[in-house]
């Protein structure tokens, strides 16, 4: 039996500071990541949540968080090095993505 691709953790309860350190409750401590080399290009997670995903020229889809894309080609890490974080209003689009992924390569960490 293969392995799931797609493995989503309760996030963790409590509140998050945000960039400027201010109390934050609409932080989490949600991941996620691309595997290009599962990637088909087909953008539907780009479709379903495009504030967490984007296509690039190269056809494949990549993670971004606020302004920064994680792909190489940005000058960031990208894959499993390249985490997006992602705020609990945005779960169940980025759940939704991994789950309709024709490429079975979205990741979701806790």
């Amino acid at each position: 039996m293969a392995s799931l691709p797609c493995i989503v953790l309760s996030p963790p309860t409590g509140l998050a500071i945000d960039a400027e350190g201010r109390l934050d409750e609409g932080i989490s401590q949600m991941k996620v990541w691309i595997d290009q080399d599962l990637c088909t290009g087909d953008g539907l997670c780009e479709e379903i949540a495009p504030d967490v995903f984007t296509l690039l020229d190269d056809g494949l889809a990549y993670v971004k968080e606020g302004d920064t894309v994680f792909a190489t080609a940005k000058g960031n890490a990208q894959g499993a090095e390249g985490l997006a974080n992602f705020d609990d209003k945005r779960l169940d689009a980025v759940v939704e993505s991994a789950e309709e992924c024709p490429g079975e390569c979205i990741f979701i960490e806790a």
